[in-house]
Parts: C-alpha cells; structure tokens; sequence
C-alpha cells in the first residue's frame, strides 16, 4: 500500500515551501484563484500516488519524447513523486510477457481508480490488425482498459482526434479515442506533440478536485486552450501595424514582424505554446521564426497549405484610422443633433414676442 505522496516527497528531500510554490504556479497557470495553489497543495499531499497506465496506439512516440523534456516537474520526479506508472511501453524496464503482467495487475488492483492515458490513434481498418499489442488489436485493448478507468486523457492531436494517421486518404481507418468511448470523462490535450507541462496541470488538478478541468467544446481544457496563438503572440503588434514578413529571410522576418502571410495559423488555433512556450521555456516555433502550422486542430494536416496565409488582411492601420474618422463623424454628427434638441427645448419655454408673431 502507498502512503501519502508527501511522504515521498520529503524522503526525496523536497521542502514544504518548495511544494506549495510548485503547487501555487500550476494554480496560476491554470487561472484558478490563488486560494486554490493551498487547496492543491493538501489535496496532493494527502493523497496516495494514483496508479496511470498508458497504452501507446498509433503514434509515432512524440508525446513521450515531448514529455520527457518536462522541466516542472521533471519526468523523473513526476513518475518517482506524483503518480505510479504502471505502465508506459517506451519508459518501463518490462518486456513481453512480463510487461503484459504489469498492465494486467495494475488494472485490477486500482479498478476504477486508475487514469487512463492513451497515445495515438485507434486503427479500425481490417477489424484493427494495423496496430496490435500483445496480439490484440488497439480497440480490444482501449475497450478493455477503459472500462476500469476514473477518467481519460487522450494525449497529442492522433488520439485527440486521430492526427496524421486520419489524415486523407486515411487507409487504416484511424479514429480518436472519444469516437469509440462515450461513458468515460475524457479530456483532450491535442498538439503534435502537447506541451508537457499541460499534461502535469491536468494531472494536479485532476489529483486535487477529483476530476478533470473545466473544457472547452472540443474536449480541451479551457486554463490552456482558451486563447489563440494570434491573442498571446509577441508579434501581435506588427500585425496590428500591417508589417509581415514576405519571405522567411527577408528583412521583415530579420526583424521579427508578424508570419501571418507566410502561412501562420496563431489566429485559429488554440494551444498556450506562447505563454508556455518549450525547452524550459526556452522558445516556440513563431520565436525561432517559423509560423504555427495549427497542429492542436482537428484535421491540421488536411487543411494543408502550410504556408499559405489564411486570407490577405485588411491593412490594420487603415481600419483603424477609418474608424476613428467614422467615430469623430459620428460623434460631431450626435453633437449637432443634441445642441439643436437643447435649442428647440429651450426655446419652447421662452414667452412669445411680437418680433415671433411677424414671421
């Protein structure tokens, strides 16, 4: 039996004042009132490590890669610390059959407790025989796993909503995990590949309130996917001012104007990648100068045209500069109109004159 997860925490040398600061950042970036970063950091620290299995379908082992580099916490201290990985194909040190015996075990001990993470897309084509485990088909083994999970999360944008493996003409018949089960909560943490610290977000929330943040219409948790690439994009403003770059060499892109017309996708797709950002926190694909290829949408891949600009803007400056003409107009217009009701009001309390009688 497990004990406490910070009984663990304090025999791997961790302070209290380190916790909480831990756990009041993830409060911050999830927009949850600071009296939250408290309630997360009792909650976690009183509960057991929850057991997570993880069943890698068809993918191309992205998302591990991407969540190895997680750097608050690091993987290490996520999988010794926070949470008992039970199973994880790519990390554990189990093989064959005796691996087969790891995922068996832990989904019956934690029956309806574990969270289920699942990697990749679901190939339906020739009754699942593209992608199999140990002999069974991902759809055997998804139906199986799910039926004991607390919760889902279907991690990257091919388990999200099948990702490149779907993309036309789709040959295997690859679908995401919330076409084939409907009677689980599943959240989707869609990018190719997620960002890590939005898995560990989920996971502290999840481990605190019991259940999954709130989503967005399409699965997504709102604290990451509530704005747009374009909303938080350090190069916002040159958008606004009508500079973009014309070429990936150009002296526009030299000095870091907007990417819009070289293909950039930032105003339809919702990721926190600009406030996040990677490595640590290091850099994003638009700060090392190559725009958002949309890759936490459905169907990214299918809308292609990489780098072919949504549609050519109106020139930012003149919209603006016709609209405050149009504003100052319209103002001196209701001007007038009022200064000529304040005259006609005033004048119709004044006594009639004989010079009034004349006209």
């Amino acid at each position: 039996m497990q004990g406490p997860l910070i009984d663990t925490l304090v025999r791997q040398g961790v302070s209290r004042r380190t916790f909480l600061k831990y756990c009041a950042t993830l409060a911050s970036m999830m927009a949850l009132p600071p009296t939250a970063g408290r309630a997360m950091a009792e909650a976690m620290a009183a509960s057991r490590r929850p057991s997570v299995i993880w069943l890698p379908f068809q993918e191309c082992t992205g998302c591990t890669e991407s969540i190895t580099r997680s750097h608050s916490p690091t993987i290490e201290g996520m999988i010794f610390d926070m949470i008992s990985l039970d199973y994880q194909e790519t990390l554990m040190a189990a093989a064959g059959f005796q691996a087969e015996e790891a995922l068996h075990n832990a989904m019956k001990d934690n029956f309806g407790k574990y969270l289920l993470i699942i990697d990749g897309s679901i190939p339906l084509g020739v009754d699942g025989a593209y992608s199999c485990i140990a002999g069974r088909s991902n759809l055997d083994l998804l139906k199986d796993a799910a039926k004991g999970a607390a919760a889902i999360v279907a991690m990257g944008s091919c388990a999200s909503y099948g990702g490149i493996p779907k993309a036309n003409p789709n040959p295997t018949g690859a679908v995401s995990v919330s076409d084939i089960i409907k009677d689980k909560p599943i959240v989707n943490i869609p990018g190719c590949p997620p960002i890590p610290v939005v898995m560990t977000g989920v996971l502290a929330h999840y481990l605190t309130f019991g259940s999954l943040p709130e989503l967005d219409d399409k699965g997504r948790p709102k604290a990451f996917y509530g704005e747009t690439i374009h909303d938080r994009c350090y190069r916002r403003p040159f958008y606004d001012q009508g500079k973009f770059a014309k070429t990936f060499d150009d002296e526009g892109a030299r000095n870091g104007w907007c990417l819009f017309e070289l293909g950039c996708k930032g105003p339809v797709t919702y990721n926190a990648c600009a406030t996040t950002k990677w490595n640590g926190g290091t850099s994003w694909p638009v700060e090392s100068g190559h725009g958002c290829l949309g890759c936490s949408e459905p169907d990214f891949w299918d809308a292609g045209s990489f780098y072919k600009a949504l549609s050519t803007p109106a020139n930012p400056l003149k919209l603006a500069a016709t609209a405050t003409v149009a504003g100052a107009a319209a103002g001196v217009a209701v001007s007038f109109a009022n200064r000529a009701k304040k005259d006609a009001a005033k004048k119709a309390h004044q006594p009639v004159t004989l010079a009034d009688l004349e006209k």
